[in-house]
């Protein structure tokens, strides 16, 4: 499944006028960078990254996507046959409007004044991109984690907008054991003394941001992985698994903007789907839905997505039994990656589940 260096590959920028938010606040010149590789005619295949994802999702050879793994000429999403596109997401800091860019009012960064946003934001700078850029409908919206909350909103917001959502690693609302993991991870960035409260100097090191992306490394593999990989060695008195937990969060810190890290956690604690909804969110989806877990994740349990998948009328849930936890939706693409081109050849509409 290798890369074919005929696919039409394009790196570009879609900016938006403006962007009502769900506070109602209004960013202006909203610009959101994308990825969009594949057969130009076939249909549009949204993908949606997770908290330090990029919308680089398949790359190129000397310089791979996160998901290269999936998406290819003759892949699991199949490049000959579909248009698979990704936007950086709202908030972050590769390229897209968030805390580390330039305010177009005052000319100077956000900063602290950015403003809080949600995964409905997030979706609605998406729909908006992808009007831009002349699309109308999509085949499927694909996501994992914070893009797999991404996906069940494309589901509520827009539902028309797609044929499928494949929502992979995630539940319909974020859970008080992950709104407690992001609460440590929030705390030690702002209780950094350089955070100065949100206006610190432009590559700052913050140690709070590594700490946070420590907690985070943790809750996404299983300590099953852990102890198979570190076994309790240790090197000059050091233990391997915590020059493992440093090494990741200096990594993070390099590319990583500490306010983007917040934005997006906080947007992460707004996920719910019932939030401010009056009806049951899964009698309105009107996608089939493929819900994917995955065995282990500590945060996003199976029993609350497989529950959801059934309780809307075209639903599906698979598990995957893996020793990756949370991360199994970066991994292992052999073990599930079938489940996505085998539904998306199928176009036969599913039989309604029996409520």
């Amino acid at each position: 499944m290798s890369h074919s260096d005929t696919t039409p590959y394009e790196l570009n920028t879609v900016t938006l006028p403006s962007l009502v938010l769900e506070n109602g606040e209004t960013l202006r010149h909203v610009k959101l960078p994308y990825e969009r590789t594949g057969n130009q005619s076939g249909p549009v295949i949204l993908v949606c990254h997770a908290l330090t994802g990029t919308h680089i999702v398949k790359g190129t050879s000397e310089d791979r996507g996160w998901w290269d793994g999936l998406i290819g000429a003759g892949s699991y999403i199949d490049t000959n046959r579909y248009n698979v596109i990704a936007f950086n997401v709202l908030g972050g800091c590769e390229g897209a409007t968030g805390p580390a860019s330039e305010n177009p009012g005052t000319g100077r960064r956000y900063g602290s004044r950015f403003p809080t946003i949600t995964i409905r934001d997030m979706v609605n700078a998406q729909y908006l991109a992808l009007r831009e850029l002349a699309i109308t409908n999509v085949e499927a919206v694909v996501g994992g984690s914070l893009g797999g909350m991404q996906a069940l909103e494309w589901g509520i917001l827009h539902p028309r907008f797609m044929k499928k959502i494949f929502a992979l690693a995630v539940t319909p609302a974020l859970n008080d054991y992950g709104l407690a993991f992001n609460h440590i991870g929030i705390t030690a960035i702002e209780q950094d003394p350089d955070f100065n409260g949100g206006d610190y100097p432009p590559g700052t090191r913050l140690k709070g941001l590594e700490v946070a992306r420590m907690v985070g490394m943790v809750t996404y593999r299983t300590s099953e992985l852990f102890d198979h990989r570190f076994q309790r060695q240790e090197k000059e008195g050091v233990y391997n698994v915590e020059s493992y937990l440093d090494y990741q969060g200096v990594k993070l810190g390099r590319r990583f903007d500490p306010n983007s890290y917040l934005t997006l956690l906080k947007a992460m604690n707004s996920h719910d789907l019932q939030r401010g909804r009056d009806h049951d969110p899964a009698d309105s989806f009107y996608p089939e839905l493929i819900a994917i877990s995955y065995e282990g994740d500590l945060v996003y349990p199976s029993a609350s997505l497989e529950a959801f998948a059934r309780s809307v009328p075209k639903g599906r849930h698979y598990f995957i039994p893996t020793k990756f936890g949370h991360d199994g939706f970066l991994v292992e693409f052999e073990k599930w990656g079938g489940l996505l081109s085998s539904h998306l050849e199928e176009n036969k509409p599913l039989v309604s589940r029996v409520k």
